[in-house]
C-alpha cells in the first residue's frame, strides 16, 4: 500500500434495489468518509464519487455516481477505498494512521528484535498489532495499548513493546 493513500472504508454489497451500495467507514468519525474527495482503489484504476445517504447498521447507505441498479451495486462488494494522505486530517502526537504501522521493526524494551507488524486488527476488543517474526509459528497478537506498546518511532521505523507474558516466546 502506498504510503500516499490511506484505506478508510470498504463497500459491502447492495442496499435495497435501487443501486444503493452498503459503505463500511474506518474512520475515526464514520461519517468523515464523505469528506475525503473521491474515493480511489487501492491500485488507483478506480475512482468513486460518493454521497452517503443514511446510516444502517455498520455503516451506510451510499449513492456512488454511476451505480444505478443492485446488481452493480453488489459487483462492488469487497472493494476497498483509499483517499489521498494530503485529504485527511493530522492526528495528535499519540495516534497514528494503521498504514503507518504496518512494516515497522517490533522490539522488547532490551532491544531484541521480534518481528514486524503485518496489520493492525480488531475484533471488538481493541486493536491488536499482528506481528510476523523468525521463531514465531504463526504471527503474535499484541495488545495495541499504552503498557503493551509504550514507543512507536516513526522516523526510526520501529516500536518498542512490552508484551504481555506468552505473546512471544522465550
Amino acid at each position: 500500500m502506498s504510503q500516499n493513500h490511506i484505506c478508510v472504508g470498504a463497500f459491502a454489497g447492495a442496499f435495497g434495489v435501487h443501486g444503493e451500495v452498503r459503505l463500511k467507514s474506518f474512520c475515526a468519525t464514520p461519517e468523515a468518509i464523505s469528506d475525503y474527495g473521491n474515493l480511489t482503489t487501492e491500485d488507483g484504476k478506480r475512482s468513486f464519487v460518493i454521497k452517503l445517504v443514511k446510516p444502517i447498521k455498520n455503516g451506510f447507505s451510499t449513492r456512488v455516481e454511476g451505480i444505478l441498479t443492485k446488481e452493480q451495486a453488489e459487483e462492488l462488494a469487497g472493494t476497498k477505498l483509499f483517499a489521498d494522505r494530503t485529504a485527511l486530517p493530522s492526528l495528535p502526537d499519540d495516534e497514528f494512521y494503521h498504514s503507518d504501522l504496518i512494516g515497522l521493526k517490533v522490539l522488547d524494551a532490551g532491544g531484541r528484535v521480534l518481528g514486524r507488524v503485518l496489520s493492525v486488527e480488531n475484533h471488538g476488543a481493541g486493536d491488536f498489532l499482528e506481528i510476523d517474526g523468525e521463531g514465531l509459528k504463526n504471527p503474535a497478537l499484541l495488545p495495541f495499548t499504552l503498557s503493551a506498546v509504550p514507543t512507536i518511532d516513526l522516523k526510526a521505523g520501529r516500536i518498542i513493546v512490552d508484551p504481555p507474558e506468552g505473546v512471544f516466546p522465550e
